[in-house]
């Protein structure tokens, strides 16, 4: 896919995920699920979509599905994103550098930080007595 890019997705974008359909509106397809290198802490911004940052200590691999997106449909997805979520450069746990959704510092705050469960499906699969901690 020429006029594709690699799109590194941590949340709601992903296949069964109630987002899921801005990525194949715009014609993008799935190429693999993986992890992050062990780099990323991730928080639930109102229990409604996760929000992941790279960050210099205590991170670890996160959960992400990587598609395959035309060029011209990355600018449609990111538009439909929330405030507050950005697109910046993803290090995968295979080494490979893509582009990936990410999030500003400040959606973060007072949020509960979701790291220990290594991605988005694990959090919202939990049991309902599991405890989280705002940070």
């Amino acid at each position: 896919m020429s006029n594709s890019v690699l799109l590194a997705v941590n949340g709601t974008l992903m296949r069964g995920l109630e987002l899921n359909s801005n990525l194949q509106q715009v014609g993008a397809t799935f190429v693999k699920a993986t992890q992050t290198a062990p780099v990323y802490r991730l928080w639930s911004i109102g229990d409604s979509y996760p929000a992941m940052q790279r960050v210099a200590t205590a991170g670890q691999a996160i959960a992400v599905e990587v598609w395959a997106v035309p060029a011209a449909g990355l600018c449609e997805i990111l538009q439909q994103e929330p405030a507050g979520l950005c697109i910046g450069k993803v290090a995968l746990a295979d080494g490979e550098v893509v582009l990936g959704v990410l999030a500003e510092a400040v959606i973060c705050q007072d949020q509960p930080e979701i790291t220990a469960w290594g991605g988005w499906r694990a959090y919202i699969a939990r049991p309902a007595s599991a405890s989280v901690q705002s940070t």
